[in-house]
């Protein structure tokens, strides 16, 4: 994404009382470089562990007493158990994991790998990305910042406002640039933050402000230190976590004119390389115009391309699986048709074949009936005793 909302040839300066100072300053090439979220976000996340202080659990932690396995046959588990007698401690288990009083799941060690080493140029394209954004109102917007009252972004301010030294006319000076509604948003969100942070010096929570980048210090971090969500940075020393804070760009910022003339000399033009960042040069967009449709109708690609075609050679007919019709298969394989009629013939030969065996066996074993008086033995008649 590039910053083409924030291209624009002059930027005006505005007085320490809020009006036009009739000054004007050249927008710096770096406001132009593409915003890439994507190495923001990714240097963002490696950076912000380097503050990390090491913590681990103390080395002796669960195993400063005398615990020995009972071993098997006396129908308890076999974890270490505290030896002794006369106290509810003889007998517990000991040492595990899942014991009261025993150590954690693999206690932590202060040798772990707490830093992170981030190359050089994707840093410097992560701050230069991060500037840009802060250039795009939208963007700026976007972040929740309160702007609608900003006479422009970027909102550059006359350097009497480095010798402020008291907090009321800091005060009067954001009021006048239209700045003072972004203050009020972050006094309304102060809150008590969730959790357990509440007990561990993290007890109040509150959204940023602006950020107000000088060049040199005759005062101001004096006048405006003490305005809640208001962030000093000096322009040599300009902080990636203080310019796209949680790794979302679009932080707003009000420059002084000698940080704004400053930044061309630290990061260079697409002409001239910087002269504080050693070979350092501003990277390029991927591309210069995203409007793809504005692209696809300009006049010289449409003359390079050749005319639409409008017409269509479809298929004069569907195709049919030959598996499944006839016809096309007699048109691939002309004896399909006659392996097909045998085919047909000897499956009605094969079932008037079985239909006839059916009938002789049915003839066959047809019972007979039986002839009367047949397989009887002729009685004799019994004689009669007198």
């Amino acid at each position: 994404m590039a910053a083409v909302g924030a291209a624009r040839p002059l930027v005006s300066v505005l007085g320490v009382d809020g009006s036009a100072s009739g000054n004007n300053v050249a927008l710096p090439a770096v406001f132009r470089v593409p915003i890439r979220t994507d190495i923001v976000n990714f240097v963002h996340t490696n950076i912000r562990l380097n503050k990390r202080q090491p913590y681990a659990v103390s080395r002796l932690a669960g195993h400063q007493t005398s615990a020995e396995s009972w071993g098997t046959g006396r129908a308890v588990a076999r974890i270490p158990r505290v030896r002794g007698g006369g106290t509810h401690r003889s007998g517990q288990a000991a040492f595990g994991n899942m014991c009261r009083g025993g150590r954690m799941f693999a206690p932590t060690r202060i040798w772990r790998r707490w830093h992170r080493k981030v190359n050089l140029h994707q840093r410097r394209f992560a701050m230069a990305s991060a500037v840009a954004a802060t250039g795009v109102p939208a963007i700026v917007m976007a972040k929740g910042h309160a702007i609608e009252e900003v006479p422009e972004v970027p909102l550059v301010v006359d350097d009497k406002i480095e010798e402020l030294k008291k907090t009321k006319e800091a005060v009067a000076l954001l009021k006048s640039v239209g700045a003072w509604t972004d203050i009020e948003k972050v006094v309304n969100s102060r809150r008590f933050r969730a959790g357990k942070g509440k007990m561990r010096n993290r007890r109040r929570l509150a959204k940023l402000g602006p950020c107000i980048v000088y060049k040199s210090d005759s005062g101001i971090v004096r006048a405006f230190r003490n305005i809640p969500g208001v962030t000093l940075l000096n322009v040599r020393q300009m902080n990636l976590l203080k310019l796209a804070p949680g790794g979302n760009v679009g932080r707003f910022v009000l420059w002084t004119s000698g940080a704004f003339r400053e930044l061309d000399r630290l990061f260079g033009t697409y002409r001239t390389p910087s002269t504080v960042k050693s070979g350092f040069r501003l990277p390029l967009p991927r591309v210069s115009n995203p409007d793809l449709t504005r692209l696809l109708r300009s006049e010289e690609i449409a003359s390079a391309l050749r005319p639409s075609q409008r017409r269509f050679n479809r298929r004069a007919t569907q195709r049919k699986n030959p598996l499944k019709n006839p016809r096309v298969m007699g048109r691939l394989n002309p004896h399909a048709i006659t392996l097909k009629r045998m085919k047909v013939l000897q499956d009605r030969r094969n079932r008037l074949k079985k239909l006839k065996g059916k009938v002789v066996k049915k003839v066959e074993d047809k019972p007979k009936k039986p002839v009367k008086g047949a397989g009887k033995k002729d009685k004799v008649p019994k004689k009669r005793v007198k």
